[in-house]
């Protein structure tokens, strides 16, 4: 079974210095705060402001300039006056999720640069930048929810499969999953049988599917015989009293069991009191017995009795003759 693992990603996070770094110059007493220095601070405090208290609307209000602009000029006058000073301020790259430059930490992942903050699952919001990611379609995704969203889902416990994947049966499975339908086995070198789209090892499934001997009610595998409305061993039909094969193929049935000819006509009643074979043909019954007709004699003259002129004596049969000379 085909078996595939997905692997995380890390996102490669870089640090950029807190502070500009200065071009080497002659040690200075700090220089006095610049125009645009002090003009940045003044727009900060008046967004602050603006954003405590929002404007009143109606005659003689005034609109203010857009924030953003207003903040983008004072930065740019903010990075010329550092420059004069001989301080470089160059932004590390673009956020590629607010657009905005990235003056701090950097953090590089997928291609593209984010602010470390910035960098985050795209389904539950959580920061991605300390711990490992995967991605799909340009998208990053914490562990959890990749797997949850893309990963392919067990047929038993129907939870995402995260490492190896087992394909059976057109479905896929964790490996420790795949087992027994029946007894919970896991499948050994014997390999699994399907019954109904669920698997079963080889012994439950004859068990409870292949057909059962009719004479040991063991399952039938290989050969076989079709008698009597069912399937048997061929060394299980045998005569149910004497255990002898039918060596000529043929056999008696009483009560859907098979038998020999002797058992049969032994358990019908019809075997020959004169010489212990089947009586088949015609028949002779005489004090409970049955007869061939040329086996009903005399026991002493050995003649052929007619049915009706003889005599039993000592459960022996004699015809009128030797019987009065016998016994009177």
């Amino acid at each position: 079974s085909p078996a595939s693992e997905w692997k995380p990603q890390h996102p490669s996070l870089s640090a950029m210095p807190s502070s500009p770094t200065p071009v080497p110059q002659p040690l200075l007493p700090s220089p006095p705060p610049t125009a645009a220095a002090q003009q940045l601070d003044e727009l900060l405090a008046d967004l602050g402001h603006m954003q405590s208290k929002p404007a009143a609307v109606g005659q003689g209000a005034r609109v203010p300039s857009k924030p953003s602009s207003s903040l983008d000029n004072m930065l740019g006058s903010l990075t010329r006056d550092l420059q004069e000073l001989g301080i470089t301020a160059a932004p590390a790259g673009v956020c590629a999720a607010c657009c905005k430059p990235i003056a701090g930490k950097v953090l590089t992942a997928l291609g593209k640069t984010w602010h470390p903050e910035h960098f985050t699952c795209a389904c539950c919001g959580q920061e991605l930048g300390s711990q490992p990611f995967f991605e799909r379609g340009g998208w990053a995704y914490c562990e959890e929810d990749y797997h949850q969203t893309f990963s392919p889902r067990c047929a038993y416990c129907a939870g995402p499969i995260r490492e190896k994947v087992l394909t059976a049966l057109d479905q896929t499975w964790h490996p420790e999953h795949f087992f027994c339908a029946h007894c919970g086995k896991v499948f050994g070198d014997d390999g699994f049988h399907e019954r109904s789209g669920k698997p079963y090892c080889r012994q439950d499934f004859l068990a409870m599917f292949a057909p059962k001997c009719q004479g040991c009610e063991r399952p039938v595998t290989d050969n076989y015989l079709s008698a009597l409305q069912g399937v048997w061993h061929p060394e299980c039909f045998v005569c149910v009293e004497c255990l002898s094969s039918f060596a000529s193929g043929s056999f008696f049935e009483l009560e859907g069991r098979p038998y020999c000819e002797l058992h049969f006509h032994q358990r019908q009643g019809s075997i020959c009191h004169g010489c212990g074979h089947p009586v088949t043909g015609r028949c002779t019954t005489a004090a409970g017995h049955k007869y061939h007709p040329e086996h009903f004699i005399c026991a002493y003259c050995l003649g052929q009795l007619q049915k009706g002129a003889f005599h039993e004596h000592g459960n022996k049969m004699y015809c009128q003759v030797c019987h009065d000379k016998l016994f009177l």
